[in-house]
């Protein structure tokens, strides 16, 4: 059994976290809470990888569609102006497509995160994955202001700034999806590890 500080996420900075110029502002709020980055890189996506870190199987995305769907109800919009239809299993791939065409729209920065219970206390400090719901002093709560019914109204995906592991199992899929056999740096922080 691992000890609890050596505990591994999976974090990257979206496309709209790059251009914004929050890269450094992550890390700093990560390492602040005395989590430690063990890799890292810039790098700019294929579609391949993109494609293979969404899922693919056909209730994820029409789940897709009925969130979609559900935020049309919500606002009052009509999903046959915009989509063309009301077929949650037809919205579902379109919505995942934005998600692709998002996350192929710029660099982004992979990382690896460790320390004690990495992946709660990092989804802690993103936020709701839904910018406008995050509370002030998260990551998206301070940083977007996006929602779902502004980004089907534009027809594109959420820009949330961050994507993190929501579980142990996912970030060690994650892991090895995006950073292979990369080398993961294994050092002592100051006041931290000592």
């Amino acid at each position: 059994m691992k000890h609890p500080k050596e505990e591994k996420t999976f974090v990257m900075v979206k496309p709209d976290g790059v251009r914004k110029g929050l890269i450094g502002e992550v890390i700093k709020r990560f390492e602040q809470h005395d989590l430690k980055i063990v890799a890292l890189e810039m790098f700019q996506p294929d579609f391949g990888q993109i494609d293979n870190h969404y899922p693919k199987k056909e209730e994820w995305i029409t789940r897709l569609g009925e969130k979609t769907k559900t935020t049309y109800e919500k606002y009052g919009y009509d999903l046959l102006e915009d989509f063309g239809t009301d077929d949650t299993s037809k919205i579902g791939p379109e919505v995942r497509k934005w998600l692709v065409d998002y996350m192929l729209s710029a660099p982004l920065v992979k990382m690896i995160v460790q320390g004690v219970h990495a992946v709660d206390v990092i989804r802690k400090l993103a936020g709701d994955t839904l910018p406008y719901r995050a509370a002030v002093g998260t990551i998206r709560g301070d940083f977007s202001i996006d929602s779902p019914a502004l980004a089907n109204k534009e027809k594109r995906a959420v820009a949330n700034i961050i994507h993190c592991s929501e579980t142990p199992e996912e970030a060690e899929h994650e892991i090895k999806h995006w950073f292979g056999d990369a080398k993961i740096y294994n050092y002592k922080r100051f006041g931290v590890d000592e």
